[in-house]
């Protein structure tokens, strides 16, 4: 039984050993010729314009995430579609199930303004308040 982790231990130590050599390998060979060109931020081709430290609106990520969200529930859609008829009453329940939870949780970033692209300041509730 040990020998099972002794092969699980000799594995991870050689795939360090491996990771390591390589990083030492890559920064021997590598060429060193930095210059103000390379070093600025690349933009795809345009001139960078200001730092490239800016802060970006947490917004575009929220989108973003919701929108992956319901792409791949989407595509978990198809499959189910294509073979529907074959599944007969149950699948219709379970779609209709998935579906229901799709739509609870668009109309709930929706009642929170998380598909509001401009969202305004809204006041903290105190604690005073509450109590």
């Amino acid at each position: 039984m040990l020998t099972e982790y002794a092969t699980v231990l000799v594995f991870m130590v050689l795939g360090a050993v491996t990771v390591a050599v390589l990083l030492l390998l890559s920064r021997l060979v590598q060429p060193r010729d930095p210059t103000e060109v390379k070093l600025s931020t690349y933009e795809c081709g345009e001139v960078p314009v200001g730092s490239s430290w800016v802060q970006f609106n947490i917004r575009f990520y929220v989108i973003a995430l919701i929108f992956i969200i319901f792409d791949v529930e989407m595509a978990l859609m198809y499959p189910w579609a294509v073979i529907f008829q074959r599944l007969g009453l149950v699948a219709f329940v379970e779609g209709f199930i998935f579906v229901f939870i799709l739509l609870a949780g668009l109309a709930y970033l929706w009642k929170e303004g998380d598909l509001d692209w401009v969202r305004t300041m809204q006041e903290i509730p105190s604690r005073k308040a509450k109590e």
